[in-house]
């Protein structure tokens, strides 16, 4: 629900990307090549006003309850490997 910025750390074509998603209590990190990219608190106000404004306002229960986990690719072309999840 919260874009990245533009100067993200992206790889070029042809190279891997590592993103790490964190998301401890209330507190959601998204980590692209090693740096921060996007952080939010969930349940905060300005998590709610995102979220209504969001495609997934439709889903009530949408990020406060355990998986499923949604990979997106905005119509591009995407690969995913070495997907793993771990409880904190």
């Amino acid at each position: 629900m919260v874009a990245a910025p533009d100067n993200k750390p992206i790889n070029p074509v042809g190279e891997w990307n590592h993103s790490h998603i964190v998301a401890k209590g209330n507190q959601i990190e998204h980590w692209l090549n090693g740096k921060k990219i996007v952080e939010i608190e969930y349940g905060s106000d300005d998590w709610k006003k995102r979220f209504q404004k969001s495609k997934y306002s439709k889903h009530e229960d949408f990020g406060n309850r355990a998986g499923p986990i949604l990979l997106q690719d905005h119509l591009d072309e995407v690969w995913f490997k070495n997907i793993q999840i771990r409880e904190l």
